[in-house]
């Protein structure tokens, strides 16, 4: 994997994410990595920060790759692989990690083998996870590859590409959720009278440890619920109220928001 030529089309902050975790995983080096963007700023960012290569031309930075993963919004595709085309060919492979454009639109545009990865927001600090799969071209060393490729900034996942609108739905769109519930548990607590800083902080790091304590020990969420909820006490007072006020039914509604907007941005 090492000697793999991989170009960033697009050196925002989700590619930087990426190239910056290949690099401090020994994934990759930096004179193997090119980034293509429009933002003089952005190159010299990248250039600086990391000792990569950046270009403005996405055609210089394609051309040779083995890897081409595609960074830039859904709406720049088009400009941006019709600049590169040029360069493209069958021996490489197109990791697009652009959300809601099918692997077909992008066989369509360009000779190169397709997978689709869907990554989300906690990537940026190597804790996200990325659901891939593969286009009508790509094989099993191509899976292969984007695993190891987003396995540096997170856990990974394969689904098939049919599944693509519900991955959105629960880890593209639900760092958002996660956010909303910290603001109103912070926003309650302030009410209460506790001090902002104090309220933030204690909220984030409850949601952390909530969190790590449910990966760490492997344990179905239901279990750990029913653990911290002794008879007549205080959780299970809070967990009650939320129920009546249609806790579960609200997060099934917005994850049902969230997927079926997905399935509209792909058509």
């Amino acid at each position: 994997m090492k000697n793999k030529r991989i170009a960033f089309l697009g050196g925002g902050n989700m590619a930087e994410a990426i190239l910056g975790g290949l690099l401090a995983g020994g994934v990759s080096m930096e004179r193997n990595v090119v980034a293509a963007d429009v933002a003089p700023e952005r190159r010299a960012l990248l250039e600086e920060k990391y000792g990569i290569r950046a270009t403005d031309a996405g055609a210089e930075a394609v051309r040779g790759a083995d890897v081409v993963v595609l960074a830039v919004k859904p709406q720049q595709v088009p400009e941006a692989l019709a600049a590169a085309k040029s360069a493209f060919t069958d021996q490489q492979l197109l990791v697009s990690i652009c959300a809601g454009l099918p692997t077909a639109a992008l066989e369509q545009q360009v000779p190169a083998r397709v997978v689709r990865v869907m990554p989300n927001l906690p990537a940026l600090i190597r804790q996200g996870v990325s659901a891939i799969c593969g286009g009508a071209r790509s094989t099993a060393a191509d899976l292969d590859l984007a695993e190891q490729l987003f396995a540096a900034v997170g856990a990974v996942v394969r689904l098939p590409e049919s599944r693509m609108n519900e991955v959105t739905a629960l880890s593209g769109s639900g760092p958002g959720y996660v956010f909303a519930f910290i603001e109103a548990l912070e926003a309650t607590a302030v009410h209460m009278g506790i001090e902002a800083a104090t309220a933030r902080k204690m909220a984030v790091e409850t949601v952390r440890g909530a969190a790590e304590l449910a990966a760490q020990t492997g344990e179905d969420p239901a279990e750990l619920r029913r653990r911290v909820s002794s008879k007549g006490g205080t959780t299970l007072a809070g967990l009650a109220a939320m129920a009546a006020g249609g806790f579960a039914e609200a997060v099934a509604a917005g994850m049902r928001a969230a997927r079926d907007r997905a399935a509209e941005l792909a058509g």
